[in-house]
């Protein structure tokens, strides 16, 4: 061990991350239990409330954030993929299995979604697939059923990513059907996307197009997009934390020695630009939409803590950004139990701030927002998967 490694720098032991496991179930059995209804409770459905308390007529009529739908498939299969090494359900026997309820909420985003998958923005439906892609290799190794769906969501999106990524510009993937704006929120996690399904040259010449149009050489890191406007392109230079996630896991996925420098410098650059200062912590985004923006990130720099094609160096500065953010998010916690619901755990709060304690970002009585907690708990996956 290098005499100035901390503790956070290290890989997990199998006790470290048996209690990361842990946690990331408590926060698994939260946000289920909590956030997750039927559809007009209609038998087999599954969808995550956006906000609690909530009334039922707004799953049907209000908002609905396809996108956050698409993370919480996500966090989902994290619980379903650690079920199946350990053979242990994350919500007891009783319940049902984290794969199980990720194949209802991807069936009812369908049946909310006015029985379509695609959506007017392009980069939620990038999320949608991707988190569909590894449900459906999830399917393969338990043998259970929903693989033909699965496989149906990729042929349609596939065409829909297909038809936003032009040369217009130059190239990338257009935000929207609107398609005035190119930008690295849905370039990024299209080019991951192709990358995880074989389109490698579709995936690098994304992935190309954003290194010469996005990347801020001096800060290292990916700045929004270009925007048509008035019949000129404008660069909007706002630099998310998120927007860093998928394009670290498409230079991996996609891998060479070029990707692979990218993706090194990529962390030490999100390591000095996008943390708190004087600490591992990566800043929180705020809630609504930003409420994922933290958690996104740190899914894909375990991705590079896991990396050994990377330099130890690396693989030990995300190791550390991803233990820190989630040691930041447990730490700050509160239990709700003006939340439970009959016998079992307290459920948990998480703050959207990793840094700010949840007891004054949502005291009790306050509206908790889905995207928050989605948020922790995949960073508690990320930290259980190192």
């Amino acid at each position: 061990m290098p005499a100035d490694s901390s503790p956070a720098e290290q890989p997990l032991s199998f006790t470290e991350r048996t209690e990361w496991a842990e946690r990331a179930d408590h926060a698994a059995r939260s946000v289920t239990r909590n956030f997750g209804r039927r559809l007009l409770f209609l038998p087999g459905t599954h969808l995550g409330a956006v906000s609690i308390p909530a009334k039922a007529a707004r799953s049907v009529f209000g908002p609905w954030h396809y996108w956050w739908q698409a993370h919480y498939v996500d966090c989902l299969v994290d619980a379903g993929r650690r079920e199946l090494s350990t053979q242990t359900k994350f919500d007891g026997d009783s319940r049902p299995s984290a794969g199980r309820l990720a194949s209802r909420l991807v069936t009812t985003i369908r049946l909310r979604n006015l029985f379509r998958f695609e959506n007017h923005f392009y980069d939620d439906m990038a999320w949608l697939a991707l988190s569909t892609l590894r449900l459906e290799k999830l399917a393969e190794e338990t043998r259970n059923p929903g693989r033909r769906r699965n496989a149906y969501v990729r042929r349609k999106l596939t065409l829909q990513f297909d038809s936003a990524s032009t040369e217009d510009l130059g190239g990338g993937t257009f935000w929207s059907t609107q398609r005035d704006f190119k930008n690295t929120p849905a370039t990024a996690p299209v080019a991951l996307y192709f990358a995880r399904t074989d389109h490698r040259e579709r995936a690098q010449s994304l992935v190309n197009w954003l290194n010469s149009k996005l990347f801020h050489a001096e800060r290292g890191v990916y700045q929004d997009g270009l925007r048509i406007k008035n019949g000129e392109t404008v660069l909007e230079e706002s630099i998310y934390t998120y927007n860093q996630g998928p394009i670290l896991g498409a230079l991996l996925e996609l891998g060479g020695q070029e990707n692979l420098e990218r993706a090194e410098h990529l962390v030490e650059s999100v390591a000095r630009e996008l943390t708190v200062p004087g600490t591992r912590v990566v800043h929180g985004d705020g809630t609504g939409d930003g409420g994922l923006f933290t958690g996104i990130l740190v899914r894909y720099l375990a991705l590079a803590a896991r990396d050994h094609r990377l330099q130890e160096t690396t693989r030990r500065t995300a190791r550390a950004l991803v233990h820190a953010t989630a040691e930041a998010f447990w730490l700050t916690r509160r239990e709700a139990p003006e939340l439970m619901r009959g016998k079992g755990s307290v459920p948990l709060i998480f703050s959207p701030n990793p840094l700010r304690p949840a007891s004054g970002t949502y005291p009790a009585g306050a509206a908790v927002e889905l995207s928050t907690q989605l948020q922790a708990w995949m960073t508690f996956e990320a930290a259980a998967s190192m």
